[in-house]
C-alpha cells in the first residue's frame, strides 16, 4: 500500500517508513499539514498518518481540507490521550486514533486494517428497510431517497448492525468488527458513533435499539 506519513518529527516519520517499508509498503513524507493537503492534491494514497499537534496546519485541519477532494482513510497520532481529540476525530470521519509513544507492529497492524476493510466492498448490493436505503458499493446512505451525511465509521458501524439484523450485538464486538481488531477504546467510543448515527438517521433512528446489559442490535421498524 501507499503510505502519506505526516509529522513534524522526523524521528517519528523514519520510524513508520522502516516498518512500512520493511513489509513492502510505499512511503511519502510530509512534515507538516499544509505540505500534506499539497501533496494529496499531486497524488493518490491507500492511507494516510497524520499527527495532530503541527507547526503551520494541524492534522484536523489538513484533514478536512484533504477530504474537499479525495477520500482517504486517515489514522491520527497524539501526544496526547485526552477524550475529546479522539471524538472529535471520530466525528469529522478519521478511521482511527492511536496515542504516542506507540508501537510500530501495532500502528502497520491497525493501518492494514483501515485499508482491507476499505477495498471490501460487496458489489451491487443495497440493504433496503423501508425508506432507508443502504449502498454497500457506493459507501452511500440514503433516508427517503435523500442522501445522508454519514462519516465512514457510521457507515461500517451501520453496515455491521444492519447485516446482523436482529442479532444483540456487545460493546466489545462492536469495536472488535467495525474497528477492525482488538481496539484499545473503552465502551464509550461505541455509545458516541451509536448517537451519531442516530442523528443521521433522523425519523429512522429507533431502528438502532439499546440491549439493556448488552449493547445494540439493528430491528427495522416492521420487525418492531
Amino acid at each position: 500500500m501507499k503510505i502519506l506519513v505526516v509529522d513534524d518529527e522526523a524521528r517519528i516519520r523514519e520510524v513508520i517508513r522502516t516498518y512500512a517499508e520493511f513489509e513492502g509498503n510505499e512511503v511519502v513524507e510530509a512534515p507538516d499539514g499544509i505540505r500534506a493537503v499539497e501533496i494529496c492534491k499531486e497524488e493518490d494514497f491507500d492511507v494516510i498518518v497524520m499527527d495532530i499537534m503541527m507547526p503551520r496546519l494541524d492534522g484536523f485541519s489538513a484533514y478536512k481540507e484533504i477530504r474537499k477532494d479525495k477520500n482517504i482513510p486517515v489514522l491520527m497520532l497524539s501526544a496526547r490521550s485526552e477524550e475529546y481529540d479522539k471524538l472529535f476525530g471520530f466525528e469529522i470521519g478519521i478511521d482511527d486514533y492511536v496515542v504516542k509513544p506507540f508501537s510500530p507492529k501495532e500502528l502497520m497492524a491497525r493501518l492494514n486494517v483501515i485499508v482491507k476493510r476499505r477495498s471490501h466492498v460487496n458489489e451491487n448490493r443495497q440493504l433496503k428497510y423501508d425508506g432507508l436505503s443502504i449502498d454497500l458499493d457506493g459507501r452511500e446512505v440514503y433516508v427517503n431517497d435523500k442522501p445522508v451525511d454519514m462519516t465512514p465509521k457510521e457507515f461500517d458501524l451501520l453496515v455491521f448492525l444492519a447485516e446482523n439484523e436482529s442479532i444483540a450485538l456487545s460493546r466489545d464486538k462492536l469495536l472488535n468488527k467495525v474497528w477492525g481488531y482488538d481496539f484499545y477504546g473503552d465502551d464509550r467510543t461505541v455509545d458516541t458513533h451509536i448517537k451519531m448515527l442516530r442523528n443521521s438517521l433522523g425519523e429512522y433512528r429507533n431502528y438502532i435499539v439499546t440491549v439493556r446489559g448488552v449493547g445494540y442490535k439493528f430491528v427495522a421498524e416492521s420487525d418492531n
